[in-house]
């Protein structure tokens, strides 16, 4: 989730490796987002960074956290960001816009310079490529963000950054460092939020008592399918055969904000499932829409059910030893009735033969 909109956005900077000691490799570098104050000096990773970034007070507000605009195709807008020098050397920085994705663990991150940018990084260009500023010094950074006439329409996430690279301690590694602010872009036109659930699917794992509940997860993906970008609540439960035994998800975390176009992967826990043979696992998201005022508004809910096995094991072989024992006593009683009738007609012709040979001595 993005931070609370009174604090202030930055981008820090790690470490980037060079493929020979005199080209810097920029697939390398990392840009993680961190929240400071309006004036404090950002931490990167492997050090302090000297400088600090805010946005100018114009038109568009005072102390603004980071840059929104709704912007329709064709058009533009100006703005500006303030750099200060807080260290006591010169700085000579790198500008550049630069696109925004969600990172595995749900936080905004950029791209690196060497991905090519499609949104954010393409539109927004700052007036110089380069700036310099004296120890204790602020400068101003005007960028323009300038839109094509066949722009999509939808929501973009990105940042304009100052960098600076320095040779490190180990030869052939250099270390950049960044800061910089998030900007938020809506394009104008036909905006379709959507939200979608894939691969949804559950395991289930009992106890050995065969009649004690177990737990189930359930997995899926979500997928922000629309234009917009959208947030949602998440609700799951586990149910048996015609909804009996019904087991709600408790204290589901929310999925952070997805771009257009993003996905992210969810298992939740469910305890306390009844070992019901065939269970339903169903997946609700209602989606969080907000628009260009700030304002949110839950959309229409999406549910998507997947089913499962939840056999109890040690009680299926509770029944199959059962099964076996009844066969068995089956199988013996059968064989004994057997036995006692092959006895009783061997008994039957015995006597037969004698009282023949009986009647055969008589007669003689």
């Amino acid at each position: 989730m993005h931070p609370p909109a009174t604090r202030r956005t930055t981008i820090v900077a790690a470490r980037t490796r060079t493929a020979t000691l005199a080209r810097t490799a920029a697939a390398a570098l990392l840009a993680a987002l961190a929240v400071a104050g309006p004036a404090a000096p950002a931490m990167a990773r492997d050090g302090d960074v000297t400088w600090t970034v805010r946005t100018a007070s114009n038109s568009y507000g005072a102390d603004r956290s980071s840059y929104s605009y709704a912007v329709n195709p064709g058009a533009s807008v100006k703005d500006a960001m303030i750099v200060a020098n807080r260290g006591t050397a010169p700085l000579d920085l790198a500008v550049y816009a630069a696109d925004g994705f969600t990172t595995d663990t749900g936080q905004l991150d950029l791209r690196t310079r060497d991905r090519k940018p499609l949104g954010i990084g393409v539109w927004v260009h700052a007036d110089h490529d380069r700036v310099a500023i004296p120890p204790g010094k602020t400068a101003e950074v005007p960028f323009t963000v300038t839109l094509p006439g066949n722009a999509t329409p939808g929501d973009y996430v990105g940042g304009i950054v100052t960098s600076l690279t320095q040779p490190g301690e180990t030869p052939g590694i250099n270390v950049e460092r960044r800061l910089g602010i998030r900007i938020k872009l809506r394009v104008g036109g036909d905006l379709r939020p959507g939200l979608a659930i894939e691969d949804l699917h559950l395991s289930y794992a009992g106890s050995l008592n065969p009649f004690a509940k177990g737990d189930a997860t359930v997995g899926y993906r979500i997928h922000n399918t629309g234009n917009t970008t959208v947030s949602a609540r998440q609700g799951v439960s586990v149910s048996g055969p015609f909804g009996l035994l019904r087991t709600e998800a408790k204290q589901l975390a929310a999925p952070p904000e997805l771009l257009p176009g993003e996905s992210w992967t969810v298992d939740v826990p469910v305890h306390g499932v009844a070992p019901a043979l065939r269970l339903a696992a169903t997946a609700t998201l209602t989606p969080l829409i907000t628009d260009a005022s700030g304002s949110t508004t839950p959309g229409e809910p999406v549910r998507v059910t997947a089913h499962g096995w939840a056999v109890p094991w040690t009680l299926a072989l509770l029944v199959v030893l059962l099964v076996a024992a009844v066969v068995g006593a089956v199988v013996r009683s059968r064989r004994t009735r057997a036995r006692r009738r092959l006895r009783e007609e061997t008994r039957v012709r015995e006597a037969v033969e004698q009282a023949l040979r009986d009647q055969e001595k008589q007669a003689d």
